[in-house]
């Protein structure tokens, strides 16, 4: 027999899915005079949305990384980082012509930006191979 508090350790997906059955039932309504009909009752379900990881592609000349995912640039802006359209003082059209590079990272750029930047200086320059 299951206790309340292992019903309790099915976690969000569970009750989720439980949600979702409920939902689907049909329960008889009973009238006065005795008769019944059979109700469809419809609970809302919260839709369980997973987000898709950020991929990066970084910009050594402006020290930027672009999130596909997100649809903005993440850099720098003096001791902070700062999510926007693009760098302060740097057009959008103008990032997209400088050379560029995949990141292999799904993380925060904070955490791999001083390796980064040491395998990417600004100067840096694809050769023909890594065209990307």
């Amino acid at each position: 027999m299951k206790t309340k508090s292992s019903l309790w350790k099915a976690g969000k997906a569970g009750i989720a899915a439980g949600a979702l059955l409920l939902g689907t039932l049909t329960v008889p309504a009973v009238y006065g005079d005795g008769g019944h009909a059979d109700v469809n009752i419809n609970i809302p379900v919260p839709s369980v949305t997973i987000g898709a990881p950020d991929n990066y592609v970084y910009y050594p000349k402006y020290g930027a990384y672009y999130s596909s995912a997100r649809h903005q640039y993440y850099y720098r802006d003096h001791n902070a980082w700062k999510w926007g359209a693009a760098p302060p003082g740097v057009d959008r059209n103008v990032i997209l012509g400088s050379p560029s590079v995949k990141m292999d990272f799904h993380d925060s750029p904070a955490h791999h930006h001083d390796e980064i930047v040491r395998k990417y200086p600004k100067n840096w320059t694809p050769d023909h191979s890594d065209r990307r």
